[in-house]
């Protein structure tokens, strides 16, 4: 919680301890741009060594390294797509299902509208992605400002400075939050980039452990005011897990729709090369510059379009599953922040 001395930051890039660029590539970049950006890398790359390595075009004429080089990018395109094939099935095995499974799939997430309809006082809960957690981001904001105000006239200070602390954070985090959600539609990264920022866990874990330390300190009205907030804050952590799956499928669906649609011109680019190009005679100057090295480097890059669409999508999802690997108040990264709970055994 930022303010806090003693705790994390509610930002993702903060708590992950890396830069904010880094974080922009794996996350928060448009996949196509970083698609973009990798080919622009590969194809630079090959063309630099190409032309600094002084031998390289009598090496292309002399040995078979074109042929063999295309044809295990063949190999690999259409190995790519076979891998394609499998992410739908695991995308639709989600999906299928006898009735009685789909049924208690849907009692369930009814169930699940109608608890977080109680606690947003609503009679029914909004139906679109980003303003359900919007809804639970903005309601815990407000029973932190109720746990802040019933602890007002306390006389113990300690626990008044650490409620003071807990909510002043609370409170702008959930603002912070809200307002990164207000325009957000799902299908877009926004929706879980802003679920992100909202450190719930840690929330829950400093909740708890406020209860535990001055449960005889607070009085009923105190009680009850740390209990509602608890609540919603545990109605957050499952309500972004399924919104995280749901965009997951969303995401994997997309890149096997762009890989098939990519696989298509780098198949036709490979099998040309292995079976058209003679390394031996092509022979094109065009500025006095020797273009043997450009058009196996732009080709070899084309062919390469299916795999650098893959890690652009995969990088995110590993990058968001890494940091979202437990739910609930598990501290997973290093850190000396957290402070232990007494227990007796």
């Amino acid at each position: 919680m930022s303010g806090t001395g003693d705790a994390p930051s509610d930002l993702l890039r903060e708590r992950a301890g890396q830069s904010r660029l880094k974080l922009w590539f794996l996350l928060e970049a448009d996949r196509w741009l970083v698609t973009g950006i990798l080919l622009a890398i590969v194809f630079g790359t090959l063309l630099g060594v190409g032309y600094l390595y002084p031998t390289a075009e009598n090496a292309i004429r002399t040995s078979d390294s074109v042929d063999t080089l295309f044809q295990g990018l063949l190999t690999a395109t259409i190995t790519g797509v076979t891998l394609v094939l499998t992410l739908n099935q695991l995308v639709l095995s989600q999906e299928l299902g006898a009735v009685k499974d789909q049924r208690e799939r849907m009692e369930g997430a009814m169930q699940f509208r109608r608890d977080v309809a109680d606690v947003i006082q609503t009679p029914v809960s909004p139906s679109r992605p980003a303003q359900f957690l919007r809804a639970l981001v903005q309601i815990s904001g407000e029973r932190a400002e109720e746990l802040r105000d019933s602890v007002s006239d306390t006389a113990d200070e300690e626990l008044e400075m650490e409620v003071e602390d807990f909510t002043d954070s609370l409170v702008e985090n959930a603002d912070r939050v809200s307002e990164g959600l207000d325009d957000a539609r799902f299908g877009e990264f926004d929706v879980i980039s802003s679920a992100l920022n909202f450190n719930y866990s840690w929330k829950i874990f400093t909740g708890r452990r406020i209860h535990e330390r001055y449960h005889d300190t607070l009085d009923e009205s105190g009680v009850e005011a740390l209990d509602r907030l608890i609540e919603v804050l545990q109605l957050f952590g499952p309500a972004r897990e399924h919104f995280k799956t749901l965009y997951f499928q969303w995401d994997l669906i997309n890149l096997s729709r762009r890989i098939l649609a990519a696989s298509i011109p780098a198949l036709l680019v490979s099998g040309g090369m292995v079976l058209f190009f003679n390394d031996a005679t092509y022979s094109v100057v065009i500025f006095d510059i020797e273009t043997l090295v450009f058009v196996i480097a732009a080709a070899a890059t084309i062919s390469l379009v299916p795999f650098l669409i893959l890690l652009a999508y995969v990088v995110r999802i590993a990058t968001v599953t890494k940091h979202t690997l437990s739910i609930g108040p598990f501290i997973l990264r290093e850190t000396d922040d957290v402070t232990e709970v007494e227990w007796n055994h």
